[in-house]
């Protein structure tokens, strides 16, 4: 399994960056980074400058979104509705997107399913808890407006 570090994953998204820019994305995985990054513009500056962006440090006390975090939590999202792993997530995903009509507002809903996933498993010191994950997307594709 390759674990990066935090210098790995800042590095390859500002790569991602500079060739979303030029236009040069050469992997499926940049091409998937680069359609992310495409979508949040007000990441560009800081994915940009790599020395401030291996320098930056993000707390939740700043009430400022890590760029680094939310654009692995779009990727995760995708590579999970690609192998539907957990088995539903493709579904509930796609549910979800066609309810808000729009792919990029039902990943911000699954990110939050994600993040409440990883936050409880790290509290409690067990492994993450997928069938809770999938549960609560499912919970918000198939909830009524």
């Amino acid at each position: 399994m390759f674990t990066p570090s935090q210098e790995d994953v800042r590095r390859f998204f500002c790569a991602a960056y500079d060739k979303y820019k030029n236009n040069s994305l050469s992997d499926s995985l940049e091409t998937l980074a680069g359609q992310w990054i495409g979508e949040h513009p007000e990441f560009h500056t800081t994915l940009g400058n790599l020395q401030a962006a291996l320098l930056n440090k993000y707390s939740v006390d700043d009430a400022v979104t890590n760029p680094f975090l939310h654009l692995s939590m779009h990727l995760s999202i995708s590579e999970q509705c690609s192998i539907d792993q957990p088995r539903g997530i493709r579904q509930a995903v796609e549910l979800l997107s066609a309810k808000r009509g729009d792919l990029h507002a039902a990943h911000h809903e699954v990110m939050e399913c994600l993040g409440v996933m990883v936050w409880e498993s790290q509290r409690s010191g067990r492994p993450p808890d997928g069938q809770a994950y999938i549960e609560a997307v499912q919970k918000r594709a198939t909830k009524i407006q």
